[in-house]
C-alpha cells in the first residue's frame, strides 16, 4: 500500500522497489540485469538490504582502507605488490599495529554514534548525537581526526556542540573542511527517507555538530540525497540534480562532482599529499564509485578506491556505504562481510535502526500523510 502527499510516495517496507543503475548513460541490457537479479532475492525486503548494505558497506571499506590510509600510491604499490585485497594483508607498520586486521576505525564508530543517538533520542538531535560522541571520545578511541577532536574536546561542546563547531572552524580562518562529518553520515539518508527535506534539515544538523565548513555539510548532503532518492523514488539522483545540490552550498563543490562522473580514478589524485582527508576529495570518490561502479563489482569498485592510497578508509567507507545503498546488501560478496571483526555488532545497531526507522515511518503516517 503506498499513500501519495506533495507529489511524492511513501514506500512501504515490502513494496519498495530499488531498480538503480550502472551509470548515467546505463543499456538496457544492464537495467534488465539488475531487475532479474534484484528479483532473486525479492524474500527479503530491498529497504532492507538497502539499509544493510549501507551499514556494511561502510565497514566493509573502512576496515579494508585502514590498510593503505595515509600511503602514496607509491607506497601501496611497494608494499602490496599483487594490489591490496584483503583484511589479513594490512601491514604492522607503526601506525596500523594498534588495529588487528578486520578492524573498523573512527569512520564507523561515529556512524554507530549517529544510530546510537538516533536509538535513544527517537530521531536526530544534535545534543544527543553530542553526547554519543562525547561517550565515544571518553573511551581514548585509537584513531581520531584532528578536526573532531578539536571540537569535542572544547568544554561546551555538549551543551553547545554547534557553538563549539563554528568556534573552531572560524580559528581555522574559516579553511577546515575536513572529511570527518561525511564519513559517519550516509545513514541519514535512510532515516525519514520518505521527506528529502527531513533528509537535508537532519543530515546538516549532524554534519554541523563538529564540521561547519559548507563544503562538508554540502558534501553530506549530496550523498544522504542519493541515498534516499534510491528509496523514496526507486532510481539514481542524476548528476545534474547533484550539481544543484552542490551549488546551494558551495561554489568549490560542483568541480570534484565533474571529475567524479569521469571514469578514470587517476585524476581524482586520491593520494595528493596537501589535500588528503579534504571532504571534497572523499567526496569525489565515493561519486567517481557512484557514476562508475557497476553492481556486480562492490569489491573491486572499493579496492580500486583503496589502493589509490590517500585518506584510504574514509574514502572507501563512503563509497563503500553509498555502494552498498546503490545496489543492496546481496551485492557485497560474503567473504568481506565475514572478514569483520564486529559484524554482530553492526548486525545488531542495524536491525535496531531498521525497527526504529519503522515505528518512526508508521507515526509519520499516522499523523501527517493520513490527516
Amino acid at each position: 500500500m503506498t499513500k501519495k502527499r506533495n507529489n511524492f510516495t511513501l514506500i512501504g517496507t515490502e513494496n519498495l522497489q530499488v531498480l538503480g543503475s550502472v551509470k548515467q548513460n546505463r543499456s538496457l541490457e544492464e537495467w534488465k540485469e539488475q531487475v532479474q537479479e534484484q528479483s532473486k532475492h525479492s524474500r527479503k525486503s530491498t529497504k532492507t538490504s538497502i539499509i544493510e548494505g549501507i551499514f556494511f558497506g561502510q565497514a566493509i571499506g573502512d576496515a579494508l582502507g585502514l590498510g593503505t590510509e595515509f600511503m602514496s600510491k607509491k607506497q601501496v604499490a611497494a608494499y602490496y605488490p599483487d594490489g591490496y585485497k584483503f583484511y589479513n594483508q594490512m601491514v604492522q607498520d607503526h601506525f596500523r599495529s594498534r588495529f588487528e586486521a578486520g578492524n573498523w576505525t573512527d569512520d564507523t564508530d561515529q556512524f554507530l554514534c549517529i544510530v546510537d543517538s538516533i536509538l535513544a533520542a527517537g530521531g536526530v538531535d544534535a545534543v544527543a548525537f553530542a553526547k554519543e560522541l562525547r561517550r565515544w571520545f571518553a573511551t581514548n578511541p585509537q584513531d581520531i581526526g584532528t578536526n573532531v577532536f578539536r571540537v569535542v574536546s572544547r568544554r561546551d561542546f555538549e551543551q553547545f556542540p554547534f557553538r563549539a563547531s563554528q568556534a573552531v572552524w572560524e580559528e581555522s580562518g574559516r579553511e577546515a573542511a575536513a572529511n570527518g562529518a561525511l564519513m559517519r553520515t550516509t545513514i541519514l539518508g535512510a532515516w525519514q527517507f520518505w521527506d528529502a527535506d527531513a533528509v537535508r534539515q537532519n543530515t546538516e544538523t549532524i554534519a554541523k555538530v563538529t564540521h561547519w565548513d559548507p563544503r562538508c555539510i554540502g558534501s553530506c548532503v549530496i550523498v544522504t540525497s542519493i541515498i534516499s532518492t534510491l528509496l523514496r523514488e526507486g532510481e539514481p539522483l542524476s548528476l545534474n540534480k547533484i550539481l544543484k545540490i552542490a551549488n546551494r552550498y558551495d561554489e568549490r563543490i560542483a568541480p570534484f562532482v565533474i571529475a567524479a562522473n569521469d571514469g578514470n580514478i587517476e585524476k581524482l589524485k586520491l593520494d595528493e599529499p596537501n589535500s588528503i582527508g579534504y571532504t571534497l576529495k572523499t567526496l569525489s570518490a565515493a561519486l567517481w564509485a557512484y557514476f562508475n561502479v557497476p553492481a556486480k563489482h562492490f569489491e573491486k569498485g572499493i579496492l580500486a578506491i583503496i589502493n589509490q592510497g590517500g585518506d584510504a578508509d574514509t574514502n572507501a567507507a563512503v563509497a563503500g556505504s553509498l555502494l552498498g545503498a546503490k545496489f543492496g546488501c546481496h551485492r557485497i560478496p560474503e567473504k568481506l562481510i565475514e572478514g569483520l571483526n564486529e559484524k554482530a555488532l553492526l548486525a545488531e545497531k542495524c536491525n535496531a535502526f531498521i525497527k526504529k526507522m519503522e515505528e518512526n515511518q508508521k507515526d509519520c503516517l499516522t499523523k501527517d500523510y493520513l490527516n
